[in-house]
């Protein structure tokens, strides 16, 4: 069994799915901190007639200290929701199936979730399912392991069963194999790719949320999203 894990980013970009596309077990890691700076588990980039288009989750963080990230709660005041909702509206009107998604976007948008993870977890869940991948989903929280660094994704792999452990190629400065070869574990890598599809708006802008796929190419996403002549 091949396990991966990531932090449950919000409306993650296409090698996200890559990744869950490759492992049998996917991995979020929901009990680890909430970064302090900029990250993607509350953002992420779409695209309009101007070109990128960012939107960003407001969470409460002020006086709150260090969170883990499924303590994080979303920042309710304000109509943030109405703008993002409606951005979407004005940015693929056009796209060929994004007529297929509206309900959810108005049902997403519409409903008030408390914490982060929540939405998070709803978007990666419903995105899965459009891209026809039959990857298992796990929080680490559900898991029950206190351990940090590589002995937390050890535990993991132990825990699930798993074999095998497949990370970023970049991790691989990171990592620890020793520890990894002691456990049994093998360590995989691979590079996320670059998908190459039709987009709306002008020149290609790669690694935009996986929405931005599945507005565009509907059913056809999962085949462009394995399909090596469209990597790059």
């Amino acid at each position: 069994m091949i396990v991966a894990a990531s932090q449950p980013y919000f409306a993650p970009f296409p090698g996200f799915f890559y990744k869950a596309h490759l492992a049998d077990v996917l991995v979020l890691l929901d009990e680890v901190q909430f970064p302090r700076g900029t990250t993607w588990i509350t953002r992420n980039r779409f695209k309009n007639d101007q070109g990128t288009l960012w939107m960003t989750i407001p969470v409460k963080k002020k006086g709150l200290g260090l969170q883990n990230i499924n303590a994080v709660r979303i920042y309710h005041e304000g109509h943030w929701a109405r703008k993002h909702l409606a951005s979407l509206k004005n940015a693929y009107a056009s796209a060929p199936y994004f007529a297929d998604q509206k309900n959810f976007l108005k049902k997403l948008f519409s409903e008030k979730f408390e914490k982060l993870i929540d939405l998070n977890l709803e978007i990666i869940r419903f995105l899965i399912k459009c891209l026809n991948i039959d990857t298992k989903v796990v929080l680490l929280s559900e898991l029950g392991i206190q351990a940090r660094g590589d002995q937390l994704l050890i535990d993991i792999c132990r825990v699930m069963g798993a074999s095998c452990y497949l990370a970023q190629s970049p991790a691989q400065k990171y990592l620890k194999p020793d520890l990894f070869r002691e456990a049994k574990i093998e360590l995989a890598y691979f590079k996320p790719p670059v998908i190459i599809y039709p987009q709306l708006w002008g020149s290609f802008i790669p690694n935009l949320s996986a929405f931005d796929l599945v507005f565009n190419c509907g059913p056809k996403s999962y085949e462009l999203l394995i399909d090596e002549r469209n990597i790059v």
